[in-house]
């Protein structure tokens, strides 16, 4: 998907004649800011080795929504989507092109396709152990796919020996997708890895934002007041009216100690409460070394690499990669694809061969 949308929008995604230097991330983020509607505010930005990228800028509202910038001028060049087609496929794979949830807590198409998932699983079990125990014919023979022995050699061969190549790229995307269609099986999933599901949520329980710290003191003008908001940023009133220093004013200071320290790095993320850095070779974006900082100062406070995290978050971030066939990189994305192909025909070749066998004799071997 990404590959193919972002051969479909370049422009969205890529810069044509890259500059030799970015504008700042304060001056960016601001000429952004003042496009934006007061009730939505940015909440980071991703920047990419690839000075040719543009950067995506995360806001606040609508969930996960975020746009993409021209780092040289500052100009929006689109919008984070999904293609329409791939929007129908999400929605199709997900609740049958239904809602996530309705006014009686039962959303039917994620249901049926939990079902589905479920008897997918069991046929694929039981595919594999007949396939085990009436096997009559050499192990190389029974994972050839002939192409000239006519179609229904070949369907019969791309059932049993395609099943087989697919089985267990099909299984894993089975039961770690089933973790998205019931609680129950969640939380027994990842107990099996010693992992206590929150309830109500699939995802990691983000941290809270600090309440709000007030300070007073005198100054020349009278009293004077300054807060430190849950969002970290800094405001200050007095008798002049408000004043607003910017939450931006340390990012640039943050991206260049991060390109700094981290050497051959893929891909800079910084937020509001943390910076995440994917270092060079890393196969999934996912898989990312933290960095938490001040924002008074900008200084980095504490380091938490990848490898150092706690178990859940590598369990979670594993799970979704082997779902969707990324954890190791554009290979297994291809054969997971080639796989899920394989995977749909297996019910059509299947019926197929059921409607055959009731007519005909099974073929000569």
């Amino acid at each position: 998907e990404k590959e193919l949308t972002e051969a479909v929008r370049p422009e969205v995604y890529f810069v044509k004649e890259p500059h030799a230097e970015a504008l700042s991330m304060q001056e960016l983020m601001e000429k952004l800011e003042d496009t934006l509607p007061d009730s939505v505010s940015i909440t980071g930005v991703t920047v990419s080795s690839d000075k040719s990228r543009t950067y995506q800028v995360s806001l606040s509202k609508p969930r996960r929504a975020s746009i993409y910038v021209n780092p040289y001028t500052g100009e929006i060049t689109g919008r984070s989507e999904r293609l329409p087609f791939f929007d129908t496929m999400f929605r199709l794979h997900r609740w049958l092109l239904g809602k996530s949830s309705n006014d009686n807590g039962i959303a039917w198409g994620k249901l049926l396709t939990g079902v589905s998932t479920l008897a997918l699983v069991f046929i694929l079990i039981t595919g594999i152990l007949m396939w085990l125990t009436n096997r009559n014919k050499p192990l190389k023979a029974s994972l050839v796919i002939h192409v000239n022995k006519g179609w229904r050699r070949f369907w019969h061969d791309l059932h049993v020996a395609g099943g087989i190549y697919a089985t267990l790229f099909l299984l894993a995307f089975a039961l770690t997708g089933l973790t998205w269609s019931f609680s129950w099986y969640r939380s027994g999933f990842y107990a099996c890895f010693g992992i206590e599901t929150p309830h109500g949520g699939h995802g990691v329980a983000r941290n809270q934002p600090r309440g709000e710290q007030r300070e007073e003191h005198k100054g020349e003008h009278g009293e004077r007041h300054h807060r430190f908001g849950p969002d970290g940023e800094y405001h200050s009133w007095g008798w002049g009216g408000r004043m607003h220093r910017s939450p931006y004013r340390h990012w640039d200071k943050l991206l260049e100690t991060m390109k700094k320290g981290n050497h051959g790095w893929q891909q800079i993320s910084i937020k509001k409460d943390a910076v995440e850095v994917v270092p060079q070779g890393r196969r999934s974006l996912r898989a990312t070394d933290q960095y938490s900082y001040d924002r008074r100062s900008g200084d980095i406070t504490d380091v938490l690499p990848y490898d150092a995290q706690t178990k859940d978050v590598k369990v979670r971030s594993a799970v979704y990669r082997v779902h969707t066939g990324s954890w190791g990189g554009i290979v297994t994305r291809i054969l997971s694809f080639l796989a899920a192909i394989i995977g749909a025909t297996l019910p059509l070749t299947g019926y197929w061969l059921w409607f055959r066998r009731k007519r005909l004799p099974s073929p000569r071997r």
